[in-house]
């Protein structure tokens, strides 16, 4: 048995050991989740079988080391040239400290708060974002009453978008608000619906997406389809809609004749959400080829640009630099009234600015 141990730094994992452990002749058809107990011993089994079902343990096969594979089964049989590696974050949490930050407080009671977050804010502290946080934001808005609410990093989070995602958030104010909430979130009861910009015109016009997603085994920051027959992965369904294209339209003129040339097609789709995944709305489009506009991760490699954009398309692409995606609806039962609340959020100016210059001609 070989172990290696590093530091490794990137923009969601400052400060985490990164562990490759292979496996031997002694070690040879043992359980995983035992292999890693026996190779890692300052780590505790459970923790190790944590990271193993959490899809955070990969393997590089004897057989073909090139092609990493995420492995989520504890009882996983090991063999001989094996090698695995995962990511153990920093156990210490620091508590954190609340920050006068500007919030958009769309509805508030003694329960709860739902929040329009702002693209370009982060949910909860984490390595690299350790404080200017919404969990930062809410502790000083909301003073002592999330104390001891889902844990020391997550005081009230029941839910999270991504951090260049815009949009309606709730969080508890109470222990029984965030039970009665996260129990919606898992029999996906919730209405949650996003507005995003995206590539081309999806055909047809409104569909189900019902794939599998699970940890990218080649990037472990980020997710991608599974096959279904796959033990990796998670059930994800999406529905979509188009709300309308965006096809700006820009005279040329050839060999004296005025004509009419289309830029390439975008479109603003409707995503209503039956199951929540980690990027689920970014990959499902991507997945159908429709990815959305500015994101770094599932998108085009950069903007598409073309001599039919105007000029003004062209560069509100251009200054377009997150995904173009925001959570404008949020629906829930409220946890002690028994009311079902709906909210909307009208889509943020750069968004706004953006599709507007769009359907400029």
């Amino acid at each position: 048995m070989t172990i290696d141990n590093s530091i490794i730094s990137d923009e969601t994992a400052a400060d985490t050991t990164a562990t490759d452990v292979t496996v031997d002749s002694e070690t040879e058809g043992l359980r995983l989740d035992k292999f890693l107990s026996q190779s890692v011993p300052d780590i505790s089994r459970s923790r190790l079988k944590n990271l193993v079902t959490e899809g955070e343990v990969q393997l590089a096969p004897a057989a073909s080391p090139s092609t990493p594979a995420t492995i989520n089964d504890p009882s996983y049989r090991v063999k001989r040239g094996d090698q695995f590696f995962f990511t153990l974050p920093d156990t210490t949490e620091p508590v954190p400290v609340g920050q006068d930050i500007p919030l958009d407080v769309v509805y508030e009671d003694d329960q709860l708060i739902v929040i329009n977050k702002a693209a370009g804010m982060v949910v909860h502290p984490a390595p690299g974002n350790p404080d200017g946080t919404l969990v930062n934001a809410l502790i000083y808005h909301c003073g002592d009453s999330l104390s001891g609410i889902n844990g020391v990093k997550r005081p009230g989070i029941v839910h999270r978008i991504d951090k260049d995602t815009s949009g309606l958030m709730v969080a508890a104010k109470t222990d029984r608000a965030h039970a009665k909430l996260a129990k919606q979130f898992a029999k996906h009861s919730l209405e949650r619906a996003y507005q995003a910009v995206v590539w081309g015109v999806p055909n047809p016009a409104a569909a189900e997406i019902h794939k599998k997603i699970g940890r990218d085994p080649r990037n472990r920051l980020k997710m991608s389809v599974v096959p279904y027959e796959s033990k990796r992965g998670r059930d994800a369904i999406t529905h979509y809609r188009v709300l309308r294209r965006l096809e700006p339209k820009r005279k040329t003129f050839e060999r004296g004749d005025a004509i009419q040339k289309l830029a390439p097609s975008l479109s603003l789709v409707e995503c209503r959400l039956e199951t929540g995944r980690t990027h689920q709305v970014r990959v499902h489009m991507a997945s159908i080829r429709h990815p959305l506009v500015g994101d770094p991760f599932y998108g085009k490699a950069g903007p598409i640009m073309s001599k039919n954009f105007s000029d003004e398309a062209q560069q509100a692409l251009l200054d377009f630099k997150r995904q173009a995606l925001h959570a404008y609806v949020i629906g829930f039962v409220h946890p002690t009234t028994g009311e079902t609340l709906t909210f909307e959020a009208e889509l943020p100016n750069d968004m706004k600015r953006l599709i507007s210059a769009l359907e400029k001609n």
